[in-house]
């Protein structure tokens, strides 16, 4: 089993625990703020299993049917990840609202202090271990649910500063405000992941630091004349390449193959954690221009 599975089925089983605990005593308290975490909890153990299957799809080698591999299911689980985030922060909103105008009062804050004390601990432990995980793979799924608990983390905080401030001063618009607010920062945070995905699954180049040093390889390479329609792409682990490069039009097919793989070789190395799909069209010629052929450069060759 590979290491980034392993994360998911650990994010899910602290998940699940999270979720039984603040469950329980959110229903029971009718603290707000409690009863919020407790409702993340549940998407988060939703969204880890899901992530699971997403990451087990993705791992496939690509086949007939998936030349190219699955990897763009993981930028698709990011974006349904978003979307479900943004869905429970919307129904926390509700809650929120629903229990100000209903004036209902939270009761046993001590016991919901000491699960939300247990809660932050555990998500603070959880957190560290995805982002080491996420450090080592890459793994674009890792990274969102890293993301996720690391809200996670701002979301305990502030319940637990909640129940503390009701426990005090028994002002119950204290659970109110606090649970209100943790529902629009799950909304926020939802963004990034929604946007991240969308543009895997859109092609988005490269960025503008890798693309520079792609072009810079190209261009301190005294063996090639030019070069023309550079495109760039990342999927998954993979980073896509496609490039015509412009010889000499009397160079050999062996010699002008010889530095393609040259020039490979230097591309890969400017991040060895990825795995580089590069394709490299020898043109004798400028093609990029209509009726370019008589365009033809000849020199010297050592």
């Amino acid at each position: 089993m590979t290491l980034q599975k392993k994360a998911t089925i650990v994010s899910t089983s602290v998940a699940a625990f999270l979720t039984l605990i603040k469950l329980a005593i959110g229903i029971t308290s009718g603290s707000v703020a409690v009863l919020a975490s407790a409702i993340d909890s549940i998407l988060d153990m939703f969204v880890s299993l899901f992530n699971y299957f997403a990451i087990s799809n993705a791992e496939k080698p690509a086949d007939k049917y998936f030349n190219y591999g699955r990897g763009k299911i993981e930028a698709l689980a990011s974006v349904i990840e978003g979307v479900i985030i943004t869905i429970s922060g919307l129904f926390l909103l509700y809650t929120a609202i629903s229990k100000y105008f209903s004036d209902a009062v939270s009761t046993y804050l001590d016991i919901s202090l000491i699960v939300m004390i247990i809660s932050l601990f555990i998500t603070i432990g959880l957190v560290a271990y995805l982002n080491a995980v996420a450090k080592k793979t890459n793994n674009m799924v890792i990274k969102a649910d890293a993301l996720h608990y690391k809200t996670d983390v701002w979301v305990n905080t502030a319940v637990l500063f909640s129940l503390i401030i009701v426990s005090i001063t028994q002002y119950e618009i204290v659970d109110i405000i606090i649970g209100a607010g943790i529902s629009l920062f799950i909304i926020y945070s939802a963004y990034e992941l929604i946007e991240d995905g969308i543009l895997v699954l859109l092609d988005r180049a490269l960025d503008e630091e890798e693309a520079k040093k792609i072009e810079l390889i190209f261009h301190n390479n005294e063996q090639i004349n030019d070069f023309h329609d550079l495109k760039t792409r990342n999927v998954a682990d993979n980073n896509y390449v496609d490039v015509h490069l412009v010889f000499d039009c009397i160079i050999t097919l062996m010699a002008a193959h010889k530095i393609s793989d040259k020039i490979e070789e230097k591309i890969r190395l400017i991040d060895k954690s990825k795995n580089w799909i590069i394709n490299i069209h020898m043109d004798p010629y400028d093609d990029s221009e209509i009726n370019n052929q008589e365009n033809c450069i000849i020199r010297s060759q050592n």
